[in-house]
């Protein structure tokens, strides 16, 4: 069973990814129903709550701070496994808000996206730091748009080159985790723009099957950090 929050609250893009774009919050009462691709996963955003996809959310800090916290208070997820909350770039309001409200629960931890070239890892060395000021534990790094393998002569070609070394130099120098490198496939795009399942459309590209030992590696991450936290009670 899980719950996908997005936080990114001015550049909500979640609804269209899965396919609920048009849909609309109903409210019960037990609070906010999330709305759902298939039983075993519910969705929140702030895109469901806007009049057109279109709308701008022109919000500052605490009128974001305040939805956050009501996404997190109000809406009935049920029982669920996994709480998984997109957010936004950067290390603004709502990535203090969410590791601020979500104390008391100990998360899990974050997973990083980052693209191979320099001016991305600038970035992504700052977020990483922001992790370990607010002691929130990094899973790892993601390498996104990691090369391109053409799918007729099989070849791959850097569109982005890693010319400082990429997240793997990165992450040696950080001593964080790399997850998984994910090249570049157009299909990934065309299946985020229609709402359909990347993994189900091209079971056989190379990025679903980066994808997938991604999310075994960090599955194996949670359910280790859980058995620990079993031990120490």
């Amino acid at each position: 069973q899980v719950a996908l929050l997005d936080i990114d609250i001015c550049g909500p893009s979640i609804p269209k990814m899965m396919g609920l774009e048009g849909e609309q919050v109903h409210q019960s009462g037990s609070g906010w129903s999330p709305v759902y691709v298939e039983e075993n996963l519910g969705v929140m955003s702030v895109g469901f709550l806007l009049s057109s996809p279109d709308d701008a959310v022109i919000w500052r800090g605490p009128k974001k701070n305040g939805l956050i916290k009501q996404f997190l208070r109000d809406v009935d997820w049920g029982e669920i496994d996994y709480l998984i909350v997109d957010t936004p770039p950067g290390t603004s309001d709502e990535h203090l808000s969410i590791v601020q409200y979500l104390s008391a629960t100990h998360i899990d931890g974050a997973v990083i996206i980052t693209t191979p070239q320099e001016v991305s890892l600038q970035d992504v060395r700052k977020e990483i730091n922001f992790c370990h000021k607010v002691k929130l534990p990094v899973i790892g790094v993601v390498e996104n748009m990691s090369g391109f393998i053409c799918p007729k002569c099989k070849n791959e070609s850097q569109i982005f080159p890693p010319t400082t070394g990429g997240a793997e130099k990165m992450c040696q120098n950080l001593n964080v985790s790399l997850l998984g490198k994910v090249p570049l496939d157009p299909q990934i795009g065309k299946s985020c723009d229609k709402g359909q399942s990347f993994l189900s459309e091209a079971p056989e590209s190379p990025a679903t099957l980066s994808y997938r030992n991604i999310i075994q590696r960090i599955q194996e991450y949670c359910d280790q950090r859980h058995f620990q936290e079993e031990k120490i009670i």
